[in-house]
């Protein structure tokens, strides 16, 4: 089993979406510019939405060109439809996130489709894809429960999973939209779909409303997950799912990973510049727990000594 793990850093997109206060390009692509330096490699800076929908996503075609370009960055756009999907293509992205939802409803609210009208939108957009050689990853959202219709059965994300790869998906997600989830619904969604395609395959996404992401993250990793999500300080929220707070802190990620043996290629302590920044541009207070101890430290006069 590798030893080596994936943080694909989704506070761009997935974290400032739902701020109420508006983020200029110019500073979207300083938090870029210190989240790589500070290691990551994996970003999702821009979804190619209705800006009217999602003010704070108005800038995508901008900010494209203003990211770093070092070598080895790897970049997703995410992408509700096809319009979003030739958008994220003409802009030059390698990879394109879809979404699926659980539900009719929450399919509904966010894409204003059912759930077959979504999963067919999927399939179509995922033909597209392969046809221009870009890669896709397809988010089976609400997997552990929906915010409009409650939990799910663990057979619904299963099927529609299995149901993506079919159409040609080259990853899943599995995403605890709303934090509602618990680390042995991650064991009995994730078990059988690892033994059917693979860990490799899949990433995990977890918010953090009900404090058990770290918990879940961990299950995941435990089955041979590698690949995760997460936002820095934890920013995070959508708009279509109410309740909803942010994702799982980027910084108690590589925590956690990084102390239980597993590398990802990313330094907490240079986080900390890209936290503040986000802190300042959305006037709100961040940071993971692990920040937060780390401070405690310093004030008593101590090195944090991290793993």
């Amino acid at each position: 089993m590798s030893d080596q793990a994936i943080i694909n850093e989704v506070g761009l997109r997935d974290g400032l979406q739902n701020q109420p206060v508006t983020v200029d390009t110019d500073t979207k692509a300083q938090l870029a510019r210190l989240l790589v330096d500070a290691g990551m490699r994996y970003l999702e800076p821009v979804s190619f939405v209705s800006p009217k929908a999602i003010p704070q996503m108005a800038d995508a075609a901008a900010l494209t060109p203003l990211l770093p370009h070092d070598e080895g960055l790897h970049y997703t756009a995410l992408v509700p439809n096809l319009k979003g999907y030739q958008l994220a293509r003409d802009a030059g992205y390698p990879t394109v996130a879809l979404v699926l939802s659980t539900t009719d409803t929450f399919n509904q609210r966010n894409l204003n489709m059912s759930l077959e009208q979504a999963a067919q939108s999927c399939e179509a957009i995922i033909a597209a894809a392969k046809e221009d050689g870009i890669a896709t990853r397809t988010y089976i959202a609400g997997s552990f429960a929906c915010p409009y219709d409650g939990p799910m059965p663990v057979t619904l994300p299963q099927k529609l999973a299995a149901r993506m790869f079919a159409a040609g998906s080259d990853e899943v997600a599995i995403a605890d939209t709303i934090g509602a989830g618990n680390p042995q619904q991650m064991k009995d969604i994730m078990a059988p779909l690892i033994r059917e395609f693979g860990a490799e395959k899949f990433y995990v996404h977890l918010h953090d409303t009900r404090g058990l992401a770290a918990a879940m993250a961990w299950a995941a990793a435990d089955l041979g997950v590698r690949r995760f999500d997460a936002s820095v300080g934890g920013l995070g929220g959508c708009p279509f799912a109410p309740g909803a707070t942010g994702n799982m802190a980027t910084e108690d990620l590589v925590y956690l990973l990084e102390s239980a043996g597993l590398k990802t290629g990313v330094d907490v302590e240079r986080l900390r510049a890209a936290v503040a920044l986000a802190q300042q541009a959305t006037q709100r207070p961040l940071g993971g727990r692990i920040l937060s101890w780390m401070e405690s430290q310093e004030n008593q006069g101590k090195t944090p000594c991290l793993w």
